[in-house]
């Protein structure tokens, strides 16, 4: 299996997990505070583990090893068209 695509039938898994957790959820079905409290943390943790895979199949740019600068002298100012 090519590493493509094991990667996409993780996030499918991944993604099958975090509906049943959300429709055990919606559904009110949990009797126990703490149940409750476990799926919402299992969700949370499938949510950040898809955006970390998201983030390395799709690098972003970098535009120096500084930072990006801004140069808000030059801004525009809107006129007030408040009445």
């Amino acid at each position: 299996m090519e590493d493509i695509q094991l990667i996409q039938k993780l996030q499918k898994i991944l993604n099958d997990d975090l509906h049943s957790i959300s429709n055990a959820l919606l559904s009110g079905g949990l009797d126990k505070i703490e149940n409750y409290k476990y799926l919402v943390g299992q969700a949370h943790t499938i949510q950040k583990t898809l955006q970390e895979i998201s983030n390395l199949l799709q690098p972003k740019e970098q535009k120096n090893e500084q930072g990006t600068v801004i140069d808000l002298g030059r801004a525009r100012t809107r006129p007030n068209t408040k009445n």
